[in-house]
């Protein structure tokens, strides 16, 4: 960062600016308009540039983020602490389709390396997923995936890996309550996630409420191609390994069996080759973590550039995380491509609002004390800066959790899918949803990872990028800098996707081998 004094300001209606130096800045500090500070202000952190009076709405993004609980001097650090809340936008009288969307022209010759699966879609990776049917055998499944990758995966070089899809559902809940649907078709698509290369195997206890023809019934593994005009093929078998199976005596037995079967799966798996795919093939799904007030002026704004990108060369992008973005319930319901759309999104926040509020609690319990360090007074402010990721083109199709794309017939353009913010879930849901490819920005660092799907990391500020150098994939810090634009880390985020996709290169994550755990959200009783 630049020696001189600077702060950003994300509108010109905005009476409020963010300080952009590494470290803030100390009181007395004069600006080159000449602002000057009355307060240390940290970075990333808010100064106030007029003179604010009680109750006067204090405006970032031209949108009011809180009204000010007492007089608020010209060069002040705006803080959480100075800063009421407002109320969530009703539901009511919301506009649809009403922005005006600048035309998205057509971006065509891109293409990526790719595997091509039997049911139409297109993976990135050629991993042989093990899917459990409860949180009882993971241990049994973990010991195996660590023999096939030692002993089995060396015969098998076209595999990129192996993993085990362990989570903590599956028996000792209310199966039978109406929201326990939601885990459960969450697991069952992320079995179909297009980088398992239509390959299921199961591994079961035997004696779980989650028994494996609930968890996949019988039809559920048809492989339909929607994008020819063919019927149904033959519904794939269901390859199960039951551990309380009576053929099993003593623990290696279980691991022999368990064994053999992947290797079938791994041999299938093993003839596959990479070709040449175009972009639109690309299912991306864009989230961020430990976010900071630079999330919003450099990261989010160059994802939601590359977003563009994608929706133009016919690809699927995919945003989420609800509380994030409930806050601009009335930005999204302006960009539906349809009252449909629109009504669907209203219905999964409306949705969210009352589980949120069944366990007393609402949208102002997301934000993190890492949110309020790095800058963010609270989630209107945070929200304002997450929305900025979905790019400018219009909505055209909603996922409740654990839905994937198939399931409600989409193949391109921008989606919001209805997850809970949380990192883990909401990863978790994407990868149900269809994702093949992932972007996760942060401010603050995480080592975030999936095993299942490529991620790649975006850093909000240069000063991050450099102490997390083999951690982040991009540096968007440098936009704050002034070494680039919005646009040119766009193009160099879309040029990186096709890169990874393509199997050229690998995120850093994915070197150090860095996996979160699957989450499924599971709103259902607990016994």
């Amino acid at each position: 960062m630049a020696n001189k004094p600077l702060h950003i300001k994300m509108d010109e209606r905005d009476n409020v600016a963010i300080v952009a130096n590494d470290g803030g800045l100390p009181e007395g500090t004069v600006f080159a308009d000449g602002l000057r500070l009355v307060d240390r202000v940290p970075q990333g952190h808010k100064v106030a540039l007029v003179d604010l009076a009680a109750g006067d709405p204090v405006r970032r993004y031209n949108v009011v983020i809180g009204t000010a609980l007492k007089p608020i001097p010209r060069g002040s650090w705006v803080h959480e602490r100075l800063l009421e809340m407002p109320q969530a936008r009703s539901f009511d009288g919301l506009p649809v389709g009403t922005a005006p969307l600048r035309p998205l022209p057509p971006l065509e010759g891109h293409v990526f390396e790719g595997y091509r699966n039997a049911d139409g879609s297109v993976g990135t990776r050629n991993i042989l997923a093990i899917t459990q049917t409860v949180q009882c055998v993971a241990g049994v499944v973990d010991f195996a995936v660590e023999r096939i990758k030692a002993e089995l995966l060396p015969n098998y070089p076209n595999v990129d890996d192996v993993v085990g899809l362990e989570h903590g559902y599956g028996c000792g809940v209310a199966i039978d309550a109406p929201d326990a649907a939601i885990p459960i078709r969450t697991l069952r698509n992320i079995t179909k996630n297009p980088n398992f290369g239509n390959e299921v195997m199961v591994v079961s206890l035997g004696c779980e409420k989650l028994q494996p023809e609930r968890l996949l019934p019988p039809g559920s593994l048809a492989i339909v191609d929607q994008r020819s005009s063919n019927a149904a093929s033959a519904d794939t078998p269901l390859d199960v390994v039951c551990l309380q199976d009576g053929a099993h005596v003593g623990f290696m037995s279980m691991i022999d069996s368990i064994m053999k079967t992947a290797e079938q799966h791994l041999q299938r798996l093993d003839a596959r080759r990479r070709e040449t795919v175009p972009a639109s093939e690309l299912v991306v799904g864009v989230q961020c973590g430990g976010s900071d007030a630079f999330s919003g002026v450099t990261a989010n704004p160059a994802v939601g550039f590359c977003a563009d990108l994608l929706v133009r060369a016919g690809a699927t992008v995919m945003f989420s995380e609800t509380t994030e973005v409930r806050d601009g319930i009335d930005q999204l319901t302006a960009r539906a491509g349809s009252p449909e759309i629109a009504e669907q999104m209203i219905r999964e926040m409306a949705w969210y609002d009352a589980y949120l509020q069944r366990g007393g609690a609402d949208r102002s319990a997301n934000t993190t004390p890492g949110n309020k360090k790095g800058g963010l007074s609270n989630i209107v402010e945070k929200a304002m800066g997450s929305i900025i990721k979905s790019g400018s083109a219009p909505i055209t199709g909603v996922l409740s959790p654990g839905q994937s794309l198939r399931d409600r017939g989409i193949s391109s353009g921008l989606v919001y899918a209805a997850t809970p913010a949380s990192d883990f879930i909401c990863g978790t849901l994407q990868l149900a949803a269809g994702i093949n490819l992932h972007v996760f920005t942060t401010g603050r660092g995480t080592p975030y990872g999936l095993a299942e799907v490529p991620v790649i990391k975006v850093a909000t500020r240069s000063d991050l990028a450099r102490r997390w150098h083999d951690l982040m994939d991009i540096n968007a810090g440098a936009i704050a800098d002034g070494d680039a634009t919005i646009e040119q880390v766009g193009w160099q985020m879309f040029e990186l996707m096709l890169d990874v996709a393509s199997g050229r290169k690998k995120t850093w994550a994915e070197q150090w081998k860095l996996h979160n755990a699957l989450v499924l959200f599971n709103p259902a009783p607990v016994t």
